[in-house]
């Protein structure tokens, strides 16, 4: 019976030390006003789920939504600042 764990110094070329460098680091905090607004709008639906929807419910799932879009639009003008502008 061979064993696995001879085999992984060979698939893994480079160790692993378990933390994010700084490039994912700096994507991650220039992400990170979208992951904030995406979790809003989960919390805005898990308080939904189960029964119906009241007016005040409505409202705050349009606004965590339309936070949502913002928080892309401003991400997606940021990423085509930095690569070269519009078109």
């Amino acid at each position: 019976m061979k064993s696995i764990a001879a085999l992984q110094a060979v698939v893994t070329a480079t160790p692993f030390d378990g933390e994010p460098s700084a490039a994912e680091l700096d994507a991650i905090e220039s992400e990170l006003p979208l992951i904030l607004a995406e979790v809003d709008l989960l919390d805005a639906q898990i308080m939904t789920l189960g029964r119906v929807p009241t007016v005040l419910d409505a409202r705050r799932l349009r606004r965590a939504r339309r936070r949502v879009l913002a928080a892309r639009r401003a991400l997606a003008d940021r990423t085509a600042g930095m690569v070269g502008g519009a078109a």
